[in-house]
């Protein structure tokens, strides 16, 4: 499974951002889909997952302001980010899971001004 994201970039604290991620497969039949993201010089984090019936999870840090989804149409998983703070500042990654591998995403590097 190839994966794409796109749709990072610099925006000021309280802006919005949409991050997009095309998928090689259909992404109907990935049943685990997440961001995660890296701050400079911090570990990975989930940020966000989505799963089979649209159940879907958020890091409390991103509750309220971030929300998951996926466009069937254009087979892509989108992460929607509003009401943005420095802190949300990294690189962020998508990944599926198929089996017992990972297949992550090149990461979009998103940038939040105070």
């Amino acid at each position: 499974v190839q994966l794409q994201a796109s749709g990072g970039g610099l925006v000021q604290a309280g802006g919005s951002l949409s991050l997009s991620c095309a998928a090689s497969k259909n992404i109907v039949a990935l049943t685990y889909l997440a961001w995660y993201r890296q701050a400079p010089g911090k570990e990975r984090e989930l940020v966000a997952s989505i799963r089979p019936g649209s159940q879907t999870y958020y890091a409390d840090a991103v509750k309220g302001r971030f929300a998951i989804s996926k466009d069937i149409a254009k087979n892509t998983l989108n992460l929607k980010m509003n009401n943005l703070k420095p802190e949300d500042t990294g690189v962020y990654y998508c990944k599926t899971v198929r089996g017992t591998v990972d297949y992550w995403g090149q990461g979009t590097l998103v940038t939040v001004s105070s």
